[in-house]
Parts: structure tokens; C-alpha cells; sequence
């Protein structure tokens, strides 16, 4: 039964970190996401929101939260720091993230915590500069039996232009069943005032199954 739950948690719920990563914020600076995914399943509108938010409070520490809801079914919402480890310069860099906060399923809240190791590396190429970000994370949510292993890639362009291409892959495991995917190839469109519009087509091997539509606004200030 709690094995159960779990897969039900995970597919109603199943968090996207196309935000997180190795980086800090510079202090005194944020970053606000948005983003909504549809998909239709069984000719019903399946319906995901999404707000993320992040901090620098210092030059070694950025705080922020995130909420994740499917109205009348499921959600989480989730405070976190993220502080660095290793900065290797040209070769990459890596930070560590400790999430608290609650979930739950059509009625009640249990608390969840997660951990994440990121690792990222910034590149410039003969056909642009852009980022490589692997998040390698054990999220425990009480009632939902085992935790979730999950093993996470963004890759993006971030030359000066309308349009930059963006890949997100994001992977979960549950000890004894399969492993789950989400693949989201999406453009990212620059508009004005520190704004940028992400749009993509989200496929899911877990509920709901095939592609739906994500569309994201996300703000620097």
C-alpha cells in the first residue's frame, strides 16, 4: 500500500528542477519562476502549477522555495538553502542543497525533506556560450514508503538573442520498480525587463503518460 502511494505521490507531483544547480545567486539578487504544464489524459485536462523562487542572502548562501500543486490531488511546498563545495574553475563547480517543508495527497500534509549534490559547468563554443547542470538528489516524503532517487539534466544555450534552445532529462527511482523519466525540450524567448518566456512539450513515461505543453516565465531581479 505505501509503495502504492508512493508511485501515486511521484506521478501526480513530481518536481522539476530545470531552475536549480551548482550556481549561487549573487547577493541581494532573486529569480522567479512560474510555469504551468497541461496534458491531456483520457480526454480530461490534467493540470500542473509551479512557483519557484531563489536568493542570494550571502556570497555562500542562497535560500529560496518551492511549490509544486495539482488542484485537488496533490502538491508539496518546499524551503531550501543551497551553500557551495568545490570550485574547479574552468572544469566545473559543485554545491549542496537541504530542502524542508511538507506534502500531500487529496487531503492530508506529511513532512518531506530532500537532499541534492549539483554539479555545473558554463561553456563557450564556436555555435554559443551556455550550461551543463546534473542534480543528483534522495528525497524522502513520510507516508509515501521509500525515498526517491532522483538524477537530473539541464542543458541550455545563453547567448545574447530572442531565442536559446533548452533540454531538460529528469530521472526517479523507487527501490524495486522502474525507473521513471521526463524528457522537455523547450525554447527559451527573451523579452524585456530581466523576463524570459520558456516553452516546451514535457514527455513522461509516468502518470500522465505522453506529451503535454510547459509554459514558464522566468524573471532575474
Amino acid at each position: 500500500m505505501c509503495r502504492i502511494l508512493a508511485f501515486c505521490i511521484l506521478f501526480l507531483t513530481a518536481a522539476h528542477s530545470a531552475y536549480a544547480g551548482a550556481w549561487m545567486r549573487e547577493q541581494g539578487s532573486g529569480f522567479l519562476a512560474v510555469s504551468a504544464t497541461l496534458h491531456q489524459n483520457n480526454n480530461v485536462l490534467d493540470y500542473k502549477s509551479a512557483v519557484y523562487a531563489e536568493w542570494g542572502f550571502s556570497p555562500r548562501l542562497t535560500l529560496g522555495f518551492d511549490l509544486n500543486e495539482r488542484p485537488g490531488l496533490s502538491g508539496h511546498a518546499l524551503l531550501f538553502s543551497r551553500f557551495p563545495i568545490a570550485d574547479l574553475n574552468e572544469l566545473g563547480r559543485f554545491a549542496a542543497e537541504v530542502g524542508l517543508g511538507a506534502h500531500h495527497g487529496p487531503q492530508d500534509w506529511h513532512p518531506m525533506y530532500k537532499f541534492t549534490l549539483s554539479y555545473g559547468l558554463g561553456f563557450a563554443k564556436p555555435w554559443g556560450s551556455g550550461w551543463l547542470a546534473v542534480d543528483a538528489a534522495m528525497e524522502h516524503r513520510t507516508g509515501a514508503g521509500d525515498p526517491f532517487y532522483k538524477l537530473d539534466l539541464t542543458a541550455g544555450l545563453s547567448n545574447d538573442r530572442r531565442f536559446n534552445p533548452l533540454l531538460q532529462l529528469e530521472t526517479t527511482y523507487i527501490k524495486g520498480s522502474p525507473i521513471l523519466w521526463t524528457v522537455t525540450p523547450s525554447v527559451m524567448i527573451k523579452a524585456k525587463k530581466n523576463i524570459r518566456w520558456v516553452v516546451g512539450l514535457e514527455n513522461k513515461s509516468a502518470y500522465p503518460k505522453g506529451v503535454g505543453l510547459k509554459i514558464s516565465l522566468w524573471r532575474d531581479f
